[in-house]
């Protein structure tokens, strides 16, 4: 949302399109091994059975690593709303691409070029042509506490916890940096959770706060090497005009009396 610069002062509003579940299925793999594949399948297509029919063009090497039919979320039934009473899961990958409400699986030598892909769900490089096929979730991370919904003006000064969150849909998070200066220095923070391939991590750290002006920062970096971008990296790299897939480093803004805002720093 804030790739012309920061939009609506909340997190819900910077990364709320987050979600990290534990999912109960079957590996397409599994079954595609039971009905037969056909040699010339390079892509699948996977139909919703909503109205609007959405489908993506999924590459058939996604299909045969991890992609999963699904029944169950967090140890229920898949309720309506998340695509009961089955739906593609594609572990890492931008949800838009997760059919819901599964009706049948399409397979062929070739992508379908469907609406979703063509005029919806494409980005925008710099030279105005669009990007299609962008689908993993590059490295990324966010600061949680504090934030504009947690500040710390009812806080005390001294030692404070800052915690966050930090995923890759490309593999492993492997650390975790904060900067309390805007990216000019950084500290690395300890994990505080479970570490598992393209799922969120939990981080934390302690920072001293003397009632000073900070620009909180994290900067994370998985098991293939690539480290989160800087604003001004990524726009560097795509422009201003890309919709998704904005993994910049993020600010907040800590003022004196706690309160805390979203600000965009081009360095």
């Amino acid at each position: 949302m804030e790739w012309r610069g920061p939009g609506l002062n909340s997190l819900q509003v910077t990364h709320g399109m987050l979600a990290c579940s534990e999912w109960t299925g079957v590996p397409l793999k599994i079954i595609l091994e039971d009905i037969g594949l056909k040699p010339e399948a390079k892509w699948m297509f996977p139909e919703g059975s909503d109205p609007a029919g959405v489908g993506r063009s999924v590459p058939i090497e996604k299909v045969l690593d991890d992609a999963m039919l699904v029944y169950a979320m967090n140890g229920e039934a898949l309720r309506p709303e998340q695509g009961y009473p089955v739906r593609l899961f594609l572990p890492g990958w931008e949800g838009a691409i997760q059919v819901k409400w599964l009706k049948r699986l399409k397979f062929d030598d070739k992508s379908w070029f469907v609406r979703e892909e063509t005029t919806k769900y494409t980005m925008l490089e710099r030279d105005g042509h669009a990007k299609m096929y962008n689908w993993a979730m590059e490295a990324n991370s966010v600061i949680t506490s504090p934030c504009p919904e947690r500040n710390w003006k009812e806080t005390k000064k001294g030692v404070i916890k800052v915690e966050g969150i930090a995923w890759s849909g490309k593999g492993t998070i492997t650390h975790v940096d904060v900067s309390i200066d805007g990216g000019k220095t950084w500290r690395e923070a300890k994990f505080t959770s479970i570490i598992l391939p393209k799922a969120v991590t939990r981080f934390a750290i302690e920072v001293n706060w003397d009632g000073k002006p900070m620009l909180l920062q994290s900067r994370s970096t998985d098991d293939t090497g690539y480290t989160q971008p800087t604003a001004k990296q990524l726009v560097a790299a795509r422009g201003k005009e890309a919709i998704y897939h904005r993994n910049a480093i993020q600010t907040w803004e800590v003022k004196s009396n706690g309160e805390v805002n979203d600000v965009h720093v081009y360095a």
